[in-house]
């Protein structure tokens, strides 16, 4: 296992260049007060990366709920929910008294999805279609937020995640599990990740190699307000 101390964030931090912002041509209302993302989004090939059942072979949703602190009562967003495989079992894992809520931004997954809900009785769960630019949360509602094998997929991040931060609770986690490869090989750079999300006023609190989970666990706290969009800067690996 390995763990970020704080300067090892300021060390990732400092890895990433400040780029201009884009024009937002051809951008959701919503989307263009915020700079674009200057790397290659991947596009949305399949909502599942590997069959339930592999992925219950070797733990995975298990072991990332324990690393995520998922306990019974709590209230959980699981963003780009897909066909529901982390959705059913942190329904499990927070139980009666607890809440989860899918979201996609694909109406026809989101249907597939309510009808699994339906027939599975999953009475805790509810689901809901967000945006490429805002997943459309409640606001101060969710201990914990997840985004699994996703985040490579949002076409517009700072927006995205402007819009995200105040639906976690003041002691709420972001949970974000990804692979280490470029953003358009369907996974992020650690780095860029942290970037990113320090940019919405988080800091990475653990990352943590995840093999079973096709890449790492990366843990978020929110420790500062959302910046205006206008003084957002985007970040890109300094690869040179």
């Amino acid at each position: 296992m390995m763990r970020l101390a704080l300067v090892g964030i300021s060390v990732l931090l400092a890895a990433c260049d400040m780029l201009s912002p884009g024009d937002g041509t051809k951008r959701a209302a919503a989307a263009q007060p915020f700079p674009q993302a200057d790397r290659p989004v991947a596009p949305i090939v399949s909502t599942r990366w590997s069959s339930e059942e592999a992925r219950d072979r070797v733990h995975e949703a298990d072991d990332i709920m324990d690393r995520a602190g998922i306990r019974p009562g709590m209230t959980v967003a699981d963003i780009g929910a897909g066909e529901g495989y982390y959705t059913v079992r942190l329904a499990a894992r927070v139980g009666a008294e607890g809440r989860v809520l899918a979201e996609d931004i694909m109406p026809e997954v989101i249907e597939a999805l309510s009808r699994r809900i339906t027939r599975e009785k999953w009475d805790n769960v509810s689901v809901k279609l967000g945006a490429p630019e805002d997943p459309r949360l409640p606001e101060n509602s969710f201990d914990r937020i997840f985004m699994v094998h996703m985040y490579h997929e949002i076409a517009e991040p700072y927006a995205f995640l402007w819009h995200l931060s105040p639906a976690l609770k003041n002691d709420g986690e972001l949970i974000v599990v990804d692979a280490n490869r470029p953003t358009d090989q369907h996974g992020t750079p650690p780095r860029l990740l942290a970037c990113e999300l320090a940019a919405m006023g988080f800091r990475m609190e653990e990352l943590i190699p995840k093999p079973t989970a096709g890449g790492y666990f990366a843990r978020f706290r929110r420790i500062a307000a959302r910046p205006d969009p206008a003084s957002i800067v985007p970040c890109a690996l300094n690869e040179g």
